[in-house]
């Protein structure tokens, strides 16, 4: 069966996979995950995050994207299928031909509630969110020592990356992708995700009454949701 490559969204790391991982692995499932670059702010682009998705991938391989890394998830995938058996997109950005995930974000509607939290470094190269905004935004059906972890590992994402448009070659649509949307999402509006989600087949949505961080709260549901997918594209 294909491992599954784990890949986290704006401001956050591999660390905030702990919970999932194990569910997985109660279900058979071998799972990693890894730091995208642009760590800490530091400088980088939209091709070297699906670079480095790439380079991670050693054998037939599932990969599982929260939010923003639907972007490089699937540029990965653009780059060649090979060895890449299917997409998850988890609460994610499905990118959409043309246009980047800023600009997708801005089309989503006047519902943004990201907005009054999103904050610029002084060199405005990277942004961050406001730490007393985030508990609500991403994590208020969370456990609090999962609030507190996130609180100190969260760190500057890149602009750059996410103002880069989607390099679509086809070769990702070729793909078998999924969806699981959060209904209870405050960060990406559950109405947007479910318009993402409109271009997959019903048979590969999902959904889950969570927030942005389902990861947290529910890991053993998306555990689940993977493991059917792995048995169906096996």
């Amino acid at each position: 069966m294909a491992e599954i490559l784990l890949i986290h969204g704006s401001c956050h790391g591999a660390w905030c996979w702990h919970r999932l991982i194990p569910e997985l692995a109660a279900r058979g499932l071998t799972a990693r995950a890894i730091d995208l670059p642009g760590r800490d702010g530091a400088p980088t682009t939209l091709a070297a995050q699906a670079q480095a998705i790439r380079a991670a991938i050693t054998g037939p391989t599932l990969l599982l994207a929260h939010s923003a890394g639907g972007f490089p998830m699937t540029v990965a995938a653009e780059l060649s299928t090979d060895k890449i058996t299917a997409l998850i997109y988890l609460c994610a950005y499905l990118p959409r031909p043309g246009q980047s995930l800023a600009q997708m974000r801005r089309a989503s509607g006047p519902d943004q509630p990201l907005v009054p939290a999103y904050r610029l470094t002084p060199d405005r190269s990277a942004f961050y969110f406001a730490e007393d905004q985030i508990d609500a935004l991403f994590y208020h059906d969370c456990r609090p020592e999962d609030r507190a972890l996130a609180r100190a590992r969260l760190c500057p994402e890149p602009r750059l990356p996410q103002e880069t448009p989607f390099p679509q070659t086809d070769r990702a649509a070729r793909l078998p992708r999924y969806y699981i949307a959060c209904r209870d999402d405050r960060a990406i509006p559950p109405a947007f995700q479910a318009d993402m989600a409109g271009a997959l087949p019903p048979q590969h949505r999902f959904a889950l009454d969570a927030s942005h961080s389902p990861f947290f709260s529910m890991p053993a549901e998306i555990a689940r949701i993977a493991a059917q997918i792995a048995a169906s594209i096996a």
